[in-house]
């Protein structure tokens, strides 16, 4: 997957289908995580979005969601937007016809779309589409859409840095999947590809909205000055990473053998 720099993006989509070790069966932490947010982007709909004014200039109101993966996750966050949405709307004009509303589903291409089209409920009220490629790139025509949101997706980096690879760095982080309890120019290169990221992925978005429309990002953080030693999900991964490490090497012993 390329993006308008003409650099590659690697793709790692969640698991698809329906099985034991699937997304859909194994993602209830970000479910919980984004509930507490239902009411605040309600609130923000009801207080901010001029629903009315941006259905002056168009007969369907399209939404996307980045980041969908599959599952009930992002069908529940949709579900919230348009309720949402539909209520700011009869507030505005409650004799008027509500507007027709288009959702767009986007993940990676090699996103389980099958899985995720086959749960879509059959009474669900808007035109639901499939766009693939990475959100860290344009995806959308200019001023097309009217709210974006994306959860729990855009903590994942569009590639690893370099440096944190090249053991001639003094960044380079031994192997691990993580920046736990690594040194500070590992954190420093983490840090300095999300902000990259984020300048693009923001770019994109501010030329894809139209004026007036809203966007929602719900992501994990950390608060300033606390180690991500101390954060239970960088304990997590740095306990998944040494595992991960230790089957790596019983694997190489063997093949040596």
């Amino acid at each position: 997957m390329s993006n308008s720099t003409g650099t590659v993006l690697e793709s790692y989509a969640m698991n698809g289908g329906g099985g034991a070790y699937s997304y859909t069966k194994n993602s209830y932490l970000q479910r919980a995580a984004a509930n507490p947010a239902e009411a605040k982007i309600h609130e923000e709909i009801t207080e901010k979005l001029d629903i009315k004014n941006l259905y002056s200039t168009s007969n369907t109101l399209r939404v996307a969601d980045l980041g969908c993966s599959v599952g009930p996750n992002t069908l529940a966050a949709m579900h919230n937007v348009l309720e949402a949405m539909k209520h700011k709307y009869q507030i505005q004009g409650p004799a008027s016809k509500l507007p027709e509303f288009q959702v767009f589903y986007n993940d990676h291409a090699s996103n389980d779309f099958n899985t995720l089209f086959a749960s879509l409920p059959p009474e669900r009220q808007y035109f639901a589409a499939g766009v693939p490629g990475s959100f860290y790139s344009r995806l959308f025509p200019e001023s097309s859409l009217h709210f974006v949101h994306s959860s729990y997706a855009l903590q994942w980096l569009s590639k690893i840095p370099e440096e944190v690879l090249d053991k001639n760095s003094p960044a380079w982080n031994k192997g691990r999947i993580h920046y736990t309890n690594a040194a500070e120019d590992v954190g420093s290169a983490y840090a300095a590809q999300f902000a990259k990221d984020m300048e693009i992925f923001l770019d994109a978005r501010a030329k894809e909205l139209v004026v007036g429309g809203m966007m929602v990002l719900i992501m994990p953080s950390i608060p300033d000055g606390i180690p991500n030693s101390c954060v239970p999900s960088g304990v997590m991964f740095d306990l998944l990473g040494s595992s991960l490490m230790d089957m790596a090497k019983e694997v190489s012993n063997i093949l040596c053998f």
